[in-house]
């Protein structure tokens, strides 16, 4: 089973959007001091969306798909109303 996720920051008021093969490990990584990358800024993260997949590339799709919208609204609209509202990755 495969992830896509949604993390928000209320320190720096930004979203994080990745994919996994393990949610839980993924966000205590993001709020861990072993944390190196950009988002090390933002913690403590919070867990807001998460979607499963059967496949590391749909997950992989879905999560490209959900960056190229560039869109706090639609990224709110996933957030508050699921999946069902995102259209199919290309």
């Amino acid at each position: 089973m495969y992830w896509v996720y949604i993390l928000y920051s209320k320190k720096i008021d930004k979203f994080y959007i990745g994919s996994t093969s393990n949610i839980q490990n993924r966000v205590e990584f993001h709020n861990s001091d072993y944390n190196k990358i950009w988002s090390r800024r933002g913690k403590p993260w919070e867990l807001v969306f998460s979607h499963t997949f059967d496949t590391n590339t749909e997950a992989l799709k879905a999560e490209k798909h959900i960056k190229r919208q560039k869109s706090r609204t639609y990224i709110s609209k996933l957030i508050n109303e699921g999946w069902k509202y995102k259209l199919m990755p290309r």
